[in-house]
This record gives structure tokens, sequence and C-alpha cells, in this order.
């Protein structure tokens, strides 16, 4: 018995399977592109040279939506990775 056989139903569905990963990444990596364009660019450190001063409510950002927007662009990005690896197995397991 091969490792790697896959019941025939399976490998011929692989070519539709491969379509629908393929467009699921196009648009995970378009909605990466948009959510970390519109991300805020993070000057740490900088505020001492223009004398700003960081306060209570500029250190505390676990509710704002920059922290929301990084955490979408990780779980996109992990999305994004799975997807690939699922798209390079089928065709290691089948090229058709």
């Amino acid at each position: 018995m091969n490792l790697l056989s896959i019941a025939g139903w399976i490998t011929d569905s692989f070519p539709i399977i491969r379509i629908v990963l393929i467009s699921l990444m196009v648009a995970i990596g378009l909605a990466l592109i948009v959510i970390i364009l519109f991300q805020p660019s993070s000057s740490s450190g900088m505020g001492a040279l223009s004398g700003q001063r960081d306060t209570f409510y500029s250190k505390d950002k676990s509710k704002s939506l920059e922290s929301v927007m990084k955490k979408i662009t990780i779980v996109l990005g992990i999305a994004e990775g799975v997807l690939a690896i699922l798209f390079f197995v089928t065709l290691v397991i089948y090229r058709g």
C-alpha cells in the first residue's frame, strides 16, 4: 500500500480544489494588503525627539483599532500560509 494513495474521487477533484485554494489565497492576499496599508506606522521612540510624552491612554492599546488590525493581520497571515501549504500538498499528491 502506497503512503500517498488516496481515493480516486478525491484525486479527481484536486484541480477544483486548487482553483478554490488559489482564489482564497488571492482574496486573503488582497485583504492583507488593505489591512496593512490602513495600519498606522509604529514609530516608537520618536516622541522623545519632538517632546511628546507617553500617557496611560497611549500605552493601553489593547482595545484600540490598532491592536484589532494587528490581530487580523496575524490571523490572515497564518491562514495564507496554511492555504499555501495545502495547495502544494495537492501538487505533491496528484500531478495530473
